[in-house]
């Protein structure tokens, strides 16, 4: 039977101030292990455009996901159109997606009439709780990706993931699509935050 010796790095906060070396330790994990694919969560752009400056020069592809259109104010997307010019320029791909692990059951969890919450409810908060924020939001990530056709189903990728802003968390993840959840799978949690 073999095995592997590999660093996990552990920050002592969560937040953005991790995303310097969170960046820079998934660029060296995927150079390792040869991975072509680097996911990265944005809000308003100033994640990506940080990951960008991070892998200039490697051969790893940068995919950004964004919040989807509304996500925080109707018919508003947040991401800053300069940024996302800039970055495309660079041959960034940038794509938003409905959150698989709530979309459209926020609306019914949510709502003061109907209330309750969802199985993708429910996987989401333990990923959040158990493990990291982070790691929910790198696992979401893939799958928005993998569905909008951005990256192959049939090798592994690197997702990040963070609290709010900026990213603390990195995976390496063999991805699936949405409807296949359960074939996703986590190969390597390579950083994340010791608290929540």
């Amino acid at each position: 039977m073999g095995y592997s010796t590999k660093k996990i790095w552990y920050f002592d906060k969560p937040g953005s101030g991790n995303t310097q070396d969170a960046l820079r330790i998934a660029t060296e994990r995927a150079k390792e292990l040869g991975i072509r694919y680097l996911i990265v969560p944005s809000t308003s752009g100033e994640t990506a455009k940080t990951a960008a400056d991070t892998l200039r020069g490697t051969e790893i592809s940068l995919i950004v996901v964004s919040h989807v259109v509304g996500f925080s104010s109707p018919g508003v997307w947040e991401f800053d159109s300069t940024i996302a010019d800039e970055l495309r320029e660079q041959g960034v791909k940038i794509i938003t997606g409905t959150h698989v692990l709530s979309g459209l059951e926020r609306a019914f969890s949510s709502s003061p009439k109907i209330g309750g919450g969802s199985r993708s409810e429910a996987v989401a908060e333990a990923l959040r709780r158990i493990i990291a924020i982070g790691l929910k939001v790198a696992v979401e990530c893939t799958l928005i990706a993998a569905d909008q056709g951005a990256i192959p189903v049939n090798e592994e990728v690197i997702a990040l993931g963070g609290k709010a802003s900026g990213v603390d968390t990195v995976c390496v993840i063999k991805p699936s699509h949405t409807s296949r959840f359960f074939d996703l799978q986590v190969r390597e949690i390579v950083a994340m935050p010791r608290e929540r």
